[in-house]
């Protein structure tokens, strides 16, 4: 698109890019130049007008809510909260080993094994102990 901008906008290059072109053919384009020129001029106008009346609109929203004693602020508050994070739940407990004092040790069996349980996987003896 800008290649060819550049050549419409530039004499000589236009000159060049028409040279063996019929008049009839360079009427045809300037006809049709003239289209999308009017085309444009008209999309341009509906534009303006759209971003006049959110202006106008912004304005009477505006003086809506200083009327009822409001401020931007108050309505950002009401958009702004915050997502609640939420939390990971526990996981289930997937191996319990009594050791010989009577103390109870659980795993999950996710991430490093707590010693305990590392020597029983050693032994071999940690599939007994899986709840």
């Amino acid at each position: 698109m800008k290649e060819f901008l550049s050549v419409l906008t530039h004499n000589r290059r236009l000159k060049a890019a028409v040279k063996n072109a019929s008049v009839s053919d360079l009427e045809k384009a300037f006809d049709q130049l003239g289209l999308l020129i009017e085309e444009k001029k008209v999309e341009e106008e509906a534009a303006i007008a759209e971003e006049q009346e959110k202006l106008a609109m912004k304005a009477s929203i505006l003086a809506q809510m200083q009327e009822a004693g409001l401020d931007i602020s108050d309505l950002a508050q009401e958009g702004a909260k915050k997502p609640r994070k939420r939390k990971a739940g526990k996981r289930a407990i997937k191996y319990r080993f009594t050791d010989k004092s009577g103390e109870e040790h659980t795993w999950a069996g996710v991430g490093r094994a707590p010693k305990v349980f590392a020597e029983l996987k050693a032994q071999g003896k940690l599939e007994k102990h899986r709840v």
